[in-house]
């Protein structure tokens, strides 16, 4: 049976047609928001988080039918691939990614963190991305990231245009980095 479900999908309303058994998962990703991966459908790797009303979601385990009216964001919203969010380049900049496919989740679980704790020590951090398995990082460059990311998004941080360290900003203390280059 297929039933009509009304959304704000990254600050946009809309309607999507789907059976009763699908998941949130299922109808984003069939829509064509494919930055939520397909993990371990059991709601165990937290590959699929997103954010439904303000709350981090796995969503391959959320019915759609129990989200009508619901506030969706998944991180085609946060930024594009020429202007990154402030999470979305801290991860990049850490270099907290290697195969990537845990990291949509991960950003999107840093991100509300950060609005509720705009700067959670590591403690906090561990704590809140602890329900999203990674199997390649060994976590730290993402503790890393997330910790930048939060100077970033209380601007306590420069950051360059293109989403790197503005020289001088003490990032790079003791390095040469900007000397000699084409970064002069």
């Amino acid at each position: 049976m297929r039933m009509e479900i009304d959304l704000t999908l990254n600050d946009d309303d809309v309607t999507f047609e789907a059976a009763r058994s699908d998941t949130l998962l299922d109808v984003l990703r069939d829509n064509g928001y494919t930055g939520a991966k397909r993990g371990c459908d059991t709601g165990d790797c937290g590959f699929c988080t997103v954010i439904v009303d303000g709350e981090p979601v796995k969503s391959c385990i959320r019915p759609i039918s129990q989200l009508d009216g619901a506030d969706v964001e998944t991180i085609e919203n946060l930024g594009t691939q020429d202007d990154l969010g402030p999470v979305q380049s801290a991860f990049v900049d850490n270099a907290a990614l290697q195969c990537g496919f845990c990291i949509p989740g991960m950003i999107m679980r840093s991100k509300v963190l950060l609005s509720e704790n705009p700067n959670p020590d590591e403690a906090e951090i561990r704590e809140a991305l602890s329900e999203n398995l990674c199997r390649c990082t060994g976590y730290e460059k993402i503790i890393d990231a997330v910790q930048d990311a939060s100077t970033r998004m209380t601007g306590e941080a420069d950051v360059a245009a293109d989403g790197g360290r503005v020289p001088g900003d003490g990032a790079c203390s003791g390095c040469d980095c900007f000397e000699g280059g084409v970064d002069e």
